[in-house]
């Protein structure tokens, strides 16, 4: 039997719009996955060790703010040093276009930009998540 992926989406930093964070949790959950939703104004250290905690094989991030430059790169920061750099990063939000490689340099696996369609994030998830070990 394989293990059934599990995703924390997280909503890191001070605004409270989280209705694209819920939309694509409940997405998730309704594609077969397990998702731990971990609410509003959550600070980089918390995503992290509710990441650990939970064991999960991914962490979506949804970032409104503009502190994605800040904010994806703490986040990953922190997993390499709890040795959990395997966690897949990915997220999405109002994000330019010009600064996604950039995000992805750090390790940001994909984003998402508004008006992404929520059957290709599942299929995203899909090809380029597998369950840890």
């Amino acid at each position: 039997m394989q293990k059934k992926l599990r995703i924390l989406i997280g909503k890191p930093g001070l605004d409270g719009h989280d209705r694209g964070a819920k939309i694509i949790a409940r997405t998730l959950r309704d594609a077969g996955y397990e998702v731990i939703y971990s609410g509003l104004h959550q600070t980089p250290e918390m995503i992290v060790n509710t990441a650990i905690q939970e064991d999960v094989d991914a962490i979506g991030l949804s970032i409104l703010s503009g502190a994605h430059n800040y904010l994806f790169p703490a986040v990953i920061k922190l997993l390499k040093a709890n040795k959990a750099e395997d966690v897949v990063v990915f997220g999405g939000g109002i994000i330019p276009e010009d600064e996604i490689a950039g995000l992805k340099k750090e390790g940001v696996a994909e984003i998402f930009t508004p008006g992404a369609d929520t059957r290709d994030i599942v299929k995203w998830i899909e090809s380029n998540v597998q369950p840890r070990i």
